[in-house]
């Protein structure tokens, strides 16, 4: 008890920490702007990265362990430059180096000084050019981009620069997050959420940067049963990573390498900063920011192909403008990987061009041998009667490789009304049951933030869900397990109302009842088509008047 009262305490503290942040940027003229996402989760990372780092020193220097935080920033700063070097070899790589002018302390004691903002922003850069080895994140062309950027850079003003930074270093210093390092708690999963609230509105050009945590706890305990590891983990539009992060948290952080790629410089950022707090820094060298349709980065061993992995996650953008790159996907380069076609570009709104069907190409032709995938697509792609849609849900059930179909509640997502389903991909499956299941009438319907209608999932309805589909139990109205002959003899539809028996209920009744209801029936009709035919009179009376007067 004493413990969870704790763990509370450090999460009102650490969202006090976040707003207290927030409030520094409104009052130099930041809130709002396009830097402000940059200086609170730089900030933050910097405070964890302090903290991470003096946890790991009490696990490697058996003296430290009861000490407090102070006692061991002093006892390290007492080390001779051997003693520290030995140190920081003895530290695993989940943990940024630091050398000890970086620790806040050093900062917090040094804030009164001319030109604080500089060292404070030489600081923060120091650290990510020290670490930039794990630390960072490659784009398409293999440069690095650096943990932290010069934060004072954002303040116009050269005289409120150093006040800027004076106010950060006085909110990370009066903070720890020093007992949260030993916990199973999922505490930064709770505080992440909190950190990008604010920023997750203005999505980038591909990814959504958050996912609802329902769907992919659905993703993720339908795509792993049972135990895994050594695997791979793919989202080639990752957002900030909810998915990938979902099924790393399933099979287990060190049994599993993600790699992602996503255009959005943005959703990158918060990728990185989320696989830092949930203990994955070490696919942090698998992170790329650039175009995953046009420029996929991730080859195999022998770079004359792509890599194919064992599990693919994603919630790819549905509709977005690639016009400009769409004949380039269209020529030979490309024609194995988009099998079924490239979108067509609307004549009046080329923002809907259907750029999801480009990414689940990508997805299948991605997936390993034995590869399995989740998909989050439109409801309207399970029907569609023609075009690249019916090619591609051909292609699944011609090469036996679908697993099942979840079509999820209208609203599930707060930003978008589409309808939506998790397409189920498994190349395994190659004479199993397909499980289609009709979930949309699950869920309340809440107002998130006062505007946005969403509806949410119990617990009980997410476990029923996971417990149906992975029993394959068919379940009236709601859940069927169908042969692939019997979805070709639906003309291909992945919708599980298609397959449903209609039930007709039958009512005893004697032969009097059944005459006198035909009695009545009969005469009812007889009283309709006698209103029909006096209507059709007055009319005719009505247009004959019009016709005279003119």
């Amino acid at each position: 008890m004493g413990q969870l009262m704790q763990l509370s305490d450090i999460t009102t503290q650490t969202k006090k920490m976040i707003d207290d942040l927030k409030a520094i940027c409104t009052n130099y003229g930041l809130g709002n702007a396009s830097s402000e996402y940059k200086i609170i989760t730089e900030a933050f990372l910097y405070k964890f990265l302090n903290d991470k780092f003096i946890f790991e020193a009490r696990q490697v220097i058996q003296r430290f362990s009861k000490m407090t935080t102070t006692e061991i920033e002093v006892a390290m700063n007492e080390m001779s430059e051997d003693d520290y070097e030995l140190m920081l070899l003895n530290f695993g790589g989940a943990t940024a180096k630091l050398k000890r002018e970086h620790f806040i302390s050093y900062l917090f004691n040094r804030k009164n000084q001319e030109d604080f903002h500089i060292l404070f922003d030489d600081t923060l850069i120091d650290i990510a050019n020290f670490n930039i080895a794990i630390f960072s994140v490659q784009t398409g062309g293999q440069s690095k981009i650096r943990l932290f950027d010069a934060l004072s850079q954002f303040v116009i003003e050269e005289e409120k620069k150093a006040n800027f930074c004076r106010a950060i270093i006085d909110k990370l210093a009066n903070c720890s997050f020093d007992s949260v390092f030993g916990q199973k708690y999922d505490f930064f999963a709770t505080i992440f959420e909190y950190l990008i609230k604010d920023y997750n509105k203005d999505f980038g050009k591909y990814a959504e940067y958050y996912t609802p945590h329902s769907i992919a706890s659905i993703i993720a305990k339908i795509m792993i049963p049972g135990e895994v590891q050594n695997v791979t983990v793919y989202d080639p539009a990752a957002g900030s990573g909810t998915l990938v992060l979902a099924l790393a948290h399933e099979i287990g952080e060190s049994r599993c390498a993600i790699y992602t790629q996503d255009i959005s410089q943005k959703s990158n950022e918060f990728l990185r900063l989320n696989l830092i707090l949930n203990n994955l820094v070490h696919s942090l060298p698998n992170v790329v920011h650039e175009d995953t349709l046009l420029n996929p980065k991730h080859l195999n061993r022998r770079k004359d192909g792509l890599m194919t992995f064992d599990y693919i996650v994603s919630n790819p953008p549905f509709n977005v403008d690639f016009s400009e790159t769409r004949d380039s996907l269209a020529g030979e380069k490309y024609q194995k990987r988009f099998f079924a076609g490239v979108s067509n570009i609307p004549k009046k709104d080329k923002s809907k061009m259907a750029i999801y069907l480009m990414f689940l190409q990508h997805i299948i032709y991605s997936l390993g041998k034995k590869g399995k995938a989740a998909v989050v697509v439109p409801t309207g792609f399970l029907t569609a009667g023609s075009g690249i849609q019916k090619k591609i849900r051909q292609h699944l059930v011609d090469n036996r490789m679908l697993r099942g179909v979840i079509s999820m509640p209208s609203n599930i997502f707060a930003t978008t009304g589409t309808n939506v389903s998790i397409l189920f991909i498994d190349r395994e499956n190659t004479e199993g049951k397909v499980v289609l299941m009709d979930a949309s009438k699950l869920g309340t319907k809440v107002k998130e933030d006062g505007k946005n209608q969403k509806t949410v999932l119990s617990t009980e309805e997410i476990s029923t869900i996971i417990d149906t589909f992975n029993s394959v139990k068919p379940e009236d109205d709601f859940c069927v397990a169908v042969d692939y002959s019997d979805i070709e003899a639906k003309k291909l539809s992945f919708s599980a109302g298609q397959y449903f028996d209609i039930k007709i209920e039958y009512v005893e009744m004697s032969q009097k009842n059944f005459d006198d209801k035909m009695v009545r029936f009969k005469s009812r009709l007889e009283s309709m088509f006698a209103d029909g035919r006096e209507l059709e009179d007055e009319i005719k009376k009505q247009l004959g008047l019009m016709k005279y007067e003119s």
